[in-house]
């Protein structure tokens, strides 16, 4: 697949959200997943598709999102692109609102996404 390809995928599976889906299909086995802040008491860095789809898990848990949406992708040269998230919703331990903007920004090689970086 192409970088656009990829970056085109991966925005209409979290549109429709197959988000765990994709990442058999887009995710390199050894992907990488850096977030800005420890927030899980787990440390910023994952790496592995397993690593990765327990990161969406331990979301899907702790998180009901009511409102999302997203803007991209920006394609950055022939490895990289952007993608930026806003999401509205409820932590459901404490029944707290959010509302979060992050920039999500893919690296690709050899046709599958190797890494990506949250920041927010």
């Amino acid at each position: 697949m192409t970088l656009k390809e990829i970056a085109d995928k991966l925005v209409a599976g979290c549109r429709e959200g197959q988000e765990k889906e994709n990442l058999s299909v887009l995710y390199a086995a050894d992907a990488v997943s850096v977030e800005a802040a420890d927030t899980q008491g787990m440390g910023r860095e994952v790496t592995g598709i397993d690593a990765i789809r327990g990161k969406h898990e331990w979301w899907e848990s702790a998180f009901e999102v009511s409102e999302h949406s997203l803007e991209g992708p920006f394609l950055h040269g022939d490895d990289r692109f952007g993608v930026i998230f806003a999401v509205k919703g409820k932590e459901k331990s404490t029944g707290q609102d959010f509302d979060m903007r992050e920039v999500a920004i893919y690296h690709v090689a050899n046709g599958k996404i190797v890494r990506e970086e949250f920041f927010y």
